[in-house]
């Protein structure tokens, strides 16, 4: 029980002295002394009855409050009937170890107090253990067509007062208490899905107790042995900890019961038998992306590709009456060491992130197709077949957009071993356009590959420029290339504290402008035009030629 419920029974005549902001705390006991040092009779989580007989002057006040404290006691009360009132050295000692304290009328008897709170906490013992049995069989009869996950949630919120959540590995929500997946702020759910990923990649046990934005959750890993091939403790936990959901509690488990988290455990594998029936409802999808993507490698008719997307059209967007434009979106996941086969992962990890939460029905990734090969995932995108938008730009997705709400808990899922890269190609119309649409998606993912951090993307935007190239450049050859150039400024940097290499950069960005490169470096033009020429100096190149200021602009870029 919670000290406020307490406070809030009139029969127990407490008044609240000090402590305001700790009426959450649970109370698991209650213990009458007036013992100086009761500590060798505490467990923690009591309410500490004292008629203050231990107090012989205001010094003694601090270390009793010290030791309650210490021994992490939920509260104390002191009852009025010896001074006739709890003195202030008290009142002030409990505030400053954060402890609250409550005054007991003179009139209350402390054995009131004791029945209360110890039926009180006997029942709540109770009714978990009642709880367990009638709860495994309540879930059980509601099974998928009794409303999935949000039955079993809705039971923790009316049975137990617990607020809970499944979430995606991205933070996407799935599932929540009375229907409420998405009142979740979006931030608090990333945050969360990130402290998952970062927890699970240690390989401690569940529940992991973490604070968001002021709020303490307990994640409850949803284990789903189902998938993939082996059991669940025999796989190594890369190739879940990016596709695995979890639940999201509402509250510190670490002091809970161990009935309540059997029971919490229970849920868990409820929502993984759910889990595994949407995974079952993706085979289709997943069969069809797989044959369309088979026809293109190796070169089928266009008309054999036409006629399998025509299967596929109705199945990804049904009742549409138009034949769809089709997007490409390749994605791959690398493990350092190389001895976790990320194909698997790389599909889950894009059923996840092509998500579209507008689609109706029940799983809101029912318009991707998503296939994999190797260590490569592929998904087929259905476009509604409508025209560009009033910019000019053809509908679809870009790369940078879809990474935009999960870089943060995907890097901490890969942080230490792990990469994901995606390309996306621009959108076709017709089966002849798809073999290229793969190719493209390929080259962006190639291009997104040799930038730096855990989660990259590029889309087909960037293949008409010089990042297609780059990234094909040999590695000794780069090397060679920006050394000659860059190296006899960086030298001289060191040397001379000179920041000839940002002058550069600045230079380039500015189009080869003196005063907005000197008003960008806040300097006067005579000493920008001195770095330049200390520039062309060192490196005998002219920076009003074309040519020179192209091989700097190539040399920044590969450094």
């Amino acid at each position: 029980m919670r000290l406020r419920a307490l406070m809030e029974t009139d029969a127990l005549g407490l008044r609240l002295l000090g402590g305001e902001d700790e009426l959450d705390r649970t109370v698991r006991g209650v213990m009458t002394t007036d013992l100086r040092d009761p500590s060798r009779y505490l467990s923690g989580g009591e309410l500490v009855l004292t008629g203050l007989a231990w107090r012989k002057d205001p010094s003694d006040s601090e270390p009793f409050a010290r030791i309650l404290a210490a021994a992490g006691v939920a509260a104390l009360a002191a009852g009025e009937a010896e001074l006739g009132a709890v003195p202030e050295d008290l009142v002030a000692a409990c505030a400053r170890h954060r402890l609250p304290l409550f005054a007991v009328n003179e009139s209350v008897a402390f054995a009131t107090i004791t029945e209360h709170v110890v039926r009180q906490v006997s029942g709540e013992r109770a009714g978990d253990l009642a709880a367990v049995v009638d709860r495994h069989r309540r879930m059980m009869t509601s099974g998928p067509a009794g409303g999935g996950p949000d039955v079993v949630l809705d039971l923790l919120g009316t049975d137990l007062d617990l607020r809970a959540w499944v979430l995606s590995p991205t933070g996407r929500p799935i599932a929540g208490s009375g229907g409420s997946g998405a009142a979740l702020p979006t931030p608090v759910c990333a945050s969360l899905a990130a402290e998952h990923l970062a927890a699970s990649r240690t390989g401690r046990r569940g529940p992991h107790r973490v604070s968001s934005h002021g709020t303490t959750y307990s994640l409850f890993p949803i284990r789903n042995s189902g998938r993939g091939t082996g059991t669940a403790a025999s796989r190594d936990v890369r190739e879940t900890v990016l596709s695995d959901w979890f639940l999201a509690v509402e509250a510190d488990a670490g002091d809970w019961p161990e009935e309540r988290l059997d029971l919490l455990q229970g849920v868990t594998q409820l929502i993984a038998v759910e889990r595994d029936r949407r995974d079952a409802a993706r085979t289709v999808r997943r069969r069809l992306a797989q044959e369309v993507l088979e026809l293109v490698q190796t070169g089928a008719a266009p008309a054999e590709i036409a006629a399998r997307l025509r299967v596929a059209a109705p199945v990804l967007l049904p009742g549409l009456g138009a034949a769809p434009h089709w997007q490409v979106v390749v994605a791959r996941v690398e493990w350092d060491g190389g001895d976790v086969e990320g194909g698997p992962v790389a599909q889950s990890l894009l059923e996840e992130i092509l998500v579209d939460p507008q689609a109706a029905g029940p799983e809101p990734s029912d318009r991707i197709a998503v296939a994999h090969t190797g260590d490569e995932a592929i998904a087929l995108v259905p476009l509604p077949a409508v025209a560009a938008d009033h910019d000019g730009a053809e509908p679809g997705l870009l790369a940078d957009a879809l990474l935009d709400t999960v870089r943060d808990p995907l890097s901490g899922g890969l942080d230490g071993d792990g990469r994901l890269t995606l390309g996306v190609s621009a959108s076709v119309h017709s089966a002849e356009g798809l073999r290229g649409a793969l190719e493209e998606a390929r080259h962006a993912r190639r291009v997104a590959a040799a930038r730096p951090g855990r989660v990259c993307a590029a889309g087909h935007q960037e293949l008409a420029s010089h990042v297609l190239l780059l990234p094909f450049v040999p590695d000794d050859v780069r090397r060679a290339f920006t050394a000659r150039l860059l190296d006899p400024l960086r030298d001289y940097d060191r040397r001379h504290r000179a920041e000839l290499i940002p002058t550069l950069e600045a230079f380039l960005d500015s189009d080869g402008s003196w005063t907005r490169c000197a008003t960008r470096l806040h300097l006067h033009v005579n000493t920008l035009r001195y770095r330049v020429g200390r520039i062309e100096q060192l490196t005998g190149r002219d920076l009003s030629r074309l040519e020179d200021k192209l091989d700097f602009f190539l040399a920044l870029r590969m450094s």
